[in-house]
């Protein structure tokens, strides 16, 4: 099975979608199987992080702010941080389903994370 959602972003930021995820997983019938979340965009990525503390997210922000700082890049859009940064991350994340569940931890969340926005994002869920 395979579905996608779209998503308004704000300028940058983790967005937990987790629940959308959770909502297409609801018309599954895949009892033990794989989610695999996947977004079509070169300036936003999605991980799986903690989802009790907000400060986890805004931290991840400012570390990644710090590891990719302001250069001379040559892309002349002026998003190159966005596209380093989403690199890092990553365009994908899999999660094992069993009995109908995510197999997350007690405290992880899916994220969009969003580096060049405010952007209309899609988003691609495939049940294997």
């Amino acid at each position: 099975m395979q579905k996608e959602f779209t998503i308004n972003t704000p300028r940058e930021g983790f967005i937990n979608i987790t629940g959308h995820v959770l909502e297409i997983l609801g018309q599954s019938q895949g009892e033990h199987s794989l989610c695999h979340i996947f977004i079509p965009h070169t300036t936003a990525g999605v991980t799986i992080n903690e989802n009790a503390d907000p400060d986890v997210v805004e931290d991840m922000l400012m570390a990644l702010d710090h590891m990719v700082p302001e250069l001379a890049y040559k892309h002349d859009e002026g998003n190159s941080r966005a596209h380093v940064k989403a690199s890092m991350i990553g365009s994908s994340v899999s999660v094992p389903i069993s009995g109908k569940e995510l197999c997350l931890g007690t405290w992880q969340g899916i994220y969009l994370c969003e580096f060049d926005g405010p952007r209309r994002r899609r988003v691609i869920i495939t049940i294997i």
